[in-house]
């Protein structure tokens, strides 16, 4: 893993919780998140993640604070006011993040997404590098056009990785999305505007004590790399159930 500067761990204060949470986000450095090195691990050979049969165990009021719930926000998908909202922390030169992409999240847009119950918030947790950066860079540019989420699918996609992130290389992956001017697209890129953008995404990660990729937040509850769908499941309808029961108080 790269070396993180101390403003880069600096904490973010945002309450009691955080050292327990940044315990959980932060444990799990997962070889196959390495982009140089391939790897035979699969996500069932992952720390299961610990979601038990509490709804609340393992929850943090605090962290849930963080979903920002902007309608405006091409970053995120799924209604601002849905129950749920899992906030996910990843890097599109990170194995696991790309599976999690493609295996796992479509299933959670199609079954939650879809029907009201789950948003999903992206943010941008560049930690392999200038290649990373640029990536991250390439994707808020392709929000400011609306094609975010087709861009995350297109640098996601099997063997996209490998490529590399390049400016040519982003253009490829801008005209794949659809976005519609790329000269435009390419001077966002390069903006202070994305820089800014990414590094508040990526500071509120490190903040957390996020250490690898991917990591989120369901509700406030931490979960570490790609789980098995099972574990996003459960930990998904035992927020909505949460936030039912509260809600029926």
């Amino acid at each position: 893993m790269p070396k993180n500067n101390n403003n880069k761990k600096k904490n973010i204060a945002i309450g009691a919780g955080v050292a327990a949470a940044a315990l959980l986000l932060g444990v799990a450095s997962y070889t196959a998140t390495k982009p140089d090195e391939p790897s035979s691990v699969t996500a069932e050979e992952e720390p299961a993640a610990d979601v038990s049969a509490d709804p609340q165990a393992g929850v943090y009021p605090e962290l849930a604070k963080l979903a920002r719930r902007d309608g405006k926000d091409p970053l995120a998908q799924g209604r601002a006011d849905a129950p749920v909202v899992m906030i996910e922390y990843a890097d599109f030169k990170c194995g696991y993040c790309g599976k999690f992409a493609r295996d796992t999240e479509p299933g959670l847009v199609k079954k939650y997404v879809d029907e009201g119950t789950l948003r999903i918030e992206w943010r941008n947790f560049p930690i392999f590098g200038e290649d990373s950066e640029r990536a991250a860079r390439g994707a808020w540019a392709a929000g400011k056009q609306g094609r975010f989420w087709q861009f995350h699918e297109a640098a996601y996609a099997e063997g996209a990785k490998e490529k590399g992130f390049g400016d040519g290389r982003l253009k490829e992956l801008a005209r794949e999305a659809g976005v519609k001017d790329v000269g435009r697209f390419s001077d966002d890129v390069k903006s202070a505007a994305a820089t800014a953008a990414v590094k508040k995404d990526q500071e509120e990660a490190y903040g957390l004590g996020a250490t690898s990729t991917p990591s989120f937040l369901v509700n406030g509850r931490p979960i570490s790399g790609a789980q098995p769908d099972e574990v996003f499941d459960q930990a998904i309808e035992q927020a909505a159930a949460a936030e039912d029961k509260a809600g029926k108080k």
